[in-house]
């Protein structure tokens, strides 16, 4: 005895199945037979608007955000490599500790990799001057110096102070200067010369408090 009443037959053009538990896509709203249900076995061409996974991580049990397009394990490798707060990424973070030096990578290695033109640290991946648009040993070291000598003035502002306080009637401007200058001394000196430079700042330091 036939029930053509019950059941529905599968959406799928290839297939018209007749099923008596059909399932109703959530993304297109077709109905489908248990062989055509999900989003892959019927190519709906609406599953990017309800498809929405992440990875989890398998050392912490927390879910990995994950940019669209982007390989799960790709995603996991970096959460794993900088925010996992399991024992054993935090132990694997204090043993690779030489990170690379260019901004938008988060890779580090365990032994340093530098660049033999910029002597900049960096991973496997950008290990070559053309991979990270080596800029030489000059332009890698004058930047370096600029950022430590941006980075001393935050720091002093930071705690309260004006670049005014510190250097009396000096400007801003002439103080990063000399900043700058301290900072590209530090780079290109030796590390006797060094010693000098880092005493005069702990001299400038203790007349501050």
């Amino acid at each position: 005895m036939e029930f053509p009443h019950l059941g529905k037959h599968c959406s799928m053009e290839t297939c018209k199945k007749l099923d008596f538990l059909p399932v109703k896509c959530d993304a297109c709203l077709c109905t489908f037979c248990s062989e055509h249900m999900t989003y892959l076995g019927h190519s709906c061409k609406s599953a990017a608007q309800k498809d929405v996974q992440v990875p989890v991580c398998p050392l912490c049990n927390q879910p990995v955000p994950t940019k669209r397009g982007e390989l799960p394990d790709y995603a996991v490798g970096l959460h794993i490599d900088n925010n996992c707060s399991s024992d054993t990424a935090q132990e694997r973070r204090k043993i690779f500790t030489n990170k690379c030096s260019v901004k938008s990578c988060k890779g580090r290695e365990l032994i340093p990799v530098k660049c033999y033109q910029c002597t900049l640290n960096f991973c496997l991946k950008h290990r070559h001057p053309n991979d990270h648009n080596c800029e030489g040993q000059s332009n890698a070291a004058r930047n370096k110096a600029l950022e430590s000598a941006q980075a001393r003035l935050k720091n002093q502002q930071n705690r309260g102070m004006t670049t005014r306080d510190i250097q009396g009637n000096m400007a801003e401007d002439e103080a990063l200067a000399r900043a700058l200058q301290i900072s590209m001394q530090e780079v290109s000196q030796p590390r006797e010369q060094r010693v000098l430079s880092n005493k005069w700042l702990l001299l400038l330091k203790l007349c501050l408090i």
